[in-house]
């Protein structure tokens, strides 16, 4: 959808070619049925965040019309557990808010609080650059162990979805850098209060067919040909002047290696090497459990959990790191949503354990399951040194994906401004 805006803002036409039945990809509205009783919930694919740094992210929901009050609920970052301790973002301008949420932090002792405050400094004085070779975990080995627990570990499986053991220092800096200590509001929390069709793919496709661009869903590109003579591409055999691969990294290089069999000799090899770039990539999952206090007149009519959000202590045996209130952002009363991200196991383990760690840390006994997402493939493994894929394959052909070749990890943002460079890129004149 951000590639096609950009193509439809720059004074072209644009069509777009979904799969599936709904646009939206990974971030997308799904519907869960209940009992023979229980009405059909619009639900999330997974429990999405963004943050007040996703500046691309913003600027294309105001383009294609979302209210932003109304889709987001704008929050002051917190890191808080259910018993009160962890972190509270003040409402001043950074660093300052990092500094201080730091030094007030409760639940740690004044050295845990003092080792982080010079962590930080340290981060900052280095320009948050580090080895490219450097782990997370490398660059907190100084930290005591409870700081790694309820800190640097949910930050850094929340945005790189990846253990701090095996995550990329250098993505997790700057990751650091663009939300915690870049301009006003970048660290706020936006939690989506509408689904996530709506909170952009749905509006940016009635916003392109009003500009006369064709979206079609339920299509999938089978074929893709190179025509060289014309500098076009063909897509199911019909012809267009560029092509932008908006698509899984799988599935990208199925299109490409296909265009390898009737390409020009001189295109293989470069189209089979970014082929095998994008299949190379390993993949993290993240799991959302869904569930529900169990009857009707049980429910709250209001809150259920202190914040529309709260971190949970992770661990072997309690895999969610993050649960949400949906109650308190526009769902059903009651509804909780807990993410593990990094997970692992199969689905009836994973729900009783999440539902054994509700019991265990927020009192709630009871809950009942009603649906839970596993995402396999929710996002590429962020190790030290990851060669991603590029954003141009050839001239008039260009992919994007959170995957593609970025400073930022598998994010919504990072999905984002990677499709506004391949839709604007496409617009270049083609390169000797």
């Amino acid at each position: 959808m951000a590639a096609a805006v950009a193509v439809v803002q720059a004074g072209h036409r644009a069509t777009v070619l979904e799969a599936a039945r709904v646009i939206g990809g990974r971030a997308r509205a799904i519907v869960a049925h209940g009992g023979s009783d229980a009405a059909p919930l619009v639900l999330d694919n997974g429990q999405h965040i963004l943050i007040g740094a996703y500046t691309e992210s913003l600027r294309l929901m105001r383009h294609v019309g979302v209210d932003m009050d109304v889709a987001l609920l704008r929050l002051p970052l917190a890191l808080r557990f259910a018993d009160g301790s962890g972190l509270q973002w003040p409402r001043l301008p950074p660093p300052w808010d990092a500094l201080v949420a730091i030094a007030r932090a409760t639940g740690w002792t004044r050295s845990e609080r003092l080792a982080l405050l010079r962590a930080a400094l340290k981060w900052q004085l280095k320009r948050f650059r580090c080895d490219a070779q450097d782990t997370v975990a490398d660059l907190c080995a100084s930290l005591p162990q409870r700081l790694i627990d309820e800190f640097i570990d949910p930050l850094c499986v929340a945005a790189l979805n990846t253990p701090a053991a095996q995550a990329s220092g250098q993505v997790f800096l700057r990751v650091l850098q663009d939300s915690l200590f870049s301009g006003p509001g970048g660290s706020n929390l936006l939690l989506p209060r509408v689904n996530l069709g709506e909170v952009f793919p749905e509006a940016a496709a009635r916003w392109l067919r009003g500009q006369g661009s064709i979206v079609r869903t339920g299509v999938r590109a089978r074929t893709l040909n190179a025509m060289p003579q014309s500098g076009r591409w063909l897509i199911n055999g019909t012809p267009f002047d560029a092509v932008v691969l908006a698509c899984s990294n799988t599935e990208a290089a199925r299109l490409v290696s296909h265009c390898v069999q009737t390409a020009p000799r001189p295109m293989v090899i470069p189209l089979c090497d970014w082929a095998a770039s994008a299949q190379a990539l390993q993949f993290q999952a993240i799991a959302t459990v869904y569930a529900q206090l169990p009857l009707p007149e049980e429910r709250p009519s209001g809150a259920v959990l202190s914040a529309p959000m709260l971190a949970l202590r992770s661990h072997l045996h309690g895999p969610a790191q993050f649960v949400f209130d949906r109650g308190q952002l526009g769902g059903p009363a009651g509804l909780l949503a807990f993410v593990a991200s990094a997970s692992q196991g199969d689905r009836s383990s994973l729900e009783a354990q999440v539902l054994a760690q509700a019991e265990r840390e927020l009192g709630l006994a009871g809950l009942l399951p009603v649906q839970t997402v596993i995402e396999k493939r929710a996002t590429f493994a962020c190790t030290p040194g990851l060669q991603r894929p590029a954003r141009q394959i050839a001239n008039g052909l260009w992919a994007c994906g959170d995957y593609i070749a970025g400073p930022y990890p598998a994010t919504l943002e990072g999905a984002v401004r990677s499709g506004t460079a391949a839709g604007l890129g496409v617009l270049d004149p083609p390169s000797a």
